[in-house]
């Protein structure tokens, strides 16, 4: 059995493993890593007990986006098993009526047109606006799309519809938590951080410069460089 630092990725609506491709190729020096694609599983609990399923009794646990909303389940069923806590670009709000809307329209879309007919849209929604027009970013979010598929991204937004306000979960948390949000974030911007970091004891926020709501393809140095020494400070041994 390894002795090495567990930690466990969980990724974003519509995105796969190489949403951490940078972070992982770093860690996985000193740390044994594994991301968590959440395709098949249409409910935050039907997640957390997958990636609970499939984890060591003690873990690091980094979310972006939707792997945070997935993170607060996994408080609320086991929080004793949390080493450590990542929450990445997220919020701990439940969906406002115009999200909850823009979830249903976006089922609407790919329903009709397949996952390409939404694919065009994403950059611009979630990049900073210079990195909407990298090409590289561009195609990689068109490649991760069509990974998870339509099935996948129904799956995904009916787990979102569902989820409650976690504010309360946090506050139960007392291990040691870092936020890491892209200043220019246009989906869960920097005040969301701020407010989860008031309910976590002891918890870090850094904010990376020039970057939007995926700041580990956008920013992947600054994002590794912070997790690292984070991770580094905050070792436990076993």
């Amino acid at each position: 059995m390894s002795t090495r630092p567990f930690l466990a990725f969980a990724c974003a609506h519509m995105t796969d493993e190489r949403l951490y491709a940078h972070q992982i190729g770093t860690l996985s020096a000193t740390h044994d890593c594994k991301v968590f694609v959440f395709r098949e599983q249409a409910s935050m609990q039907d997640m957390a007990e997958h990636l609970l399923a499939n984890t060591p009794e003690r873990f690091t646990l980094i979310g972006l986006s939707l792997g945070g909303y997935m993170a607060f389940e996994v408080i609320r069923l086991a929080l004793h098993r949390l080493e450590r806590l990542v929450l990445i670009d997220t919020t701990a709000v439940a969906d406002h009526p115009a999200r909850r809307d823009g979830r249903l329209r976006d089922i609407a879309t790919v329903k009709q047109g397949g996952i390409d007919a939404l694919i065009p849209e994403l950059p611009s929604r979630w990049l900073l606006p210079a990195h909407a027009e990298d090409s590289a970013l561009v195609a990689l979010i068109g490649r991760m799309a069509r990974s998870v598929g339509a099935q996948g991204q129904f799956n995904q937004q009916t787990a979102m519809l569902a989820r409650p306000d976690s504010h309360q979960d946090l506050e139960r948390v007392e291990v040691p938590t870092l936020l890491i949000c892209g200043r220019q974030d246009p989906v869960t911007p920097v005040a969301d951080h701020e407010a989860m970091a008031a309910c976590v004891s002891g918890s870090r926020l850094i904010v990376i410069e020039d970057c939007g709501h995926l700041s580990t393809i956008e920013q992947p140095v600054a994002v590794t460089h912070a997790l690292g020494g984070w991770l580094e400070s905050t070792h436990i041994p076993f």
